[in-house]
């Protein structure tokens, strides 16, 4: 069930977007929340490479990862038609709470857009809180792994 690596660093989960025209303001970059709409991706991607998806995890064990909080860092322009990479690993992980970083970094120059951290309370389809269950709570524990410098 786990992609989880075995040599103690975190799974990272690498996504490419392209920016839409529909995704720029009126100044020619990326409205602001867009980029959580591609950190969404990231996540998504990064569940899978660890071997569930969320439609897994609401389906068959229902569960739902709820977003509490949501932070980002906005560090340069992101402009239509460029190719960024959102690169999203599991900060840490507790009983039933989950929390993702991610970096934005455009392709072609290797610049850092922003960098950005979601808190996620796990629940029930009542939205009541609800502990991990030990099949996904085992994949986060080992892809959570050492945080090295970079992420």
């Amino acid at each position: 069930m786990t992609g989880a690596r075995s040599d103690g660093e975190p799974t990272i989960s690498e996504s490419r977007v392209r920016v839409r025209y529909a995704e720029t303001d009126q100044m020619g970059v990326v409205y602001h929340s867009n980029y959580f709409i591609w950190f969404e991706v990231g996540r998504v991607e990064l569940l899978r490479q660890l071997g569930f998806s969320y439609r897994e995890m609401e389906r068959e064990d229902g569960c739902y990862i709820a977003v509490v909080n949501a932070r980002c860092r906005y560090k340069a322009p992101a402009r239509y038609d460029d190719e960024i990479v959102i690169r999203t690993h599991l900060k840490n992980v507790r009983e039933s709470v989950v929390r993702f970083k991610y970096q934005a970094v455009r392709v072609s120059d290797r610049t850092l857009l922003a960098e950005a951290e979601t808190t996620h309370v796990v629940t029930d389809e009542n939205l009541n809180r609800r502990l991990i269950p030990e099949k996904y709570m085992r994949a986060f524990r080992e892809a959570v792994g050492r945080v090295g410098p970079g992420l």
